[in-house]
């Protein structure tokens, strides 16, 4: 398995525990308390730090499954013309 597979399967795990436990601190009233509170507020705060690394993870992964831009042709600008040859006589 990839890195990249491990680390998306990693944090939608913990993604789960974390939104897991801030429901089981609202449903048993623990949330109540100051204790709950916080415990609550990190539990949320931990899963929102994961969502976001996956939603990059989702957004890098559609990016290199796009096809790449088709190249701009080159305009023939002023160094690209023919150089002028100088004539071996002297001019008069």
């Amino acid at each position: 398995m990839s890195d990249r597979a491990f680390a998306f399967i990693f944090s939608v795990l913990v993604i789960v525990a974390s939104l897991g436990a801030c429901g089981w601190l609202l449903v048993s009233g623990q949330a109540a308390t100051v204790d709950g509170l916080f415990l609550l507020l990190y539990c949320g705060l931990v899963a929102l730090a994961f969502a976001l690394y996956v939603m990059f993870l989702i957004h890098r992964a559609m990016e290199s499954l796009a096809p790449p831009p088709a190249p701009k042709p080159v305009k023939a600008g002023p160094a690209a013309q023919k150089p002028v040859l100088a004539s071996a006589e002297p001019s008069e």
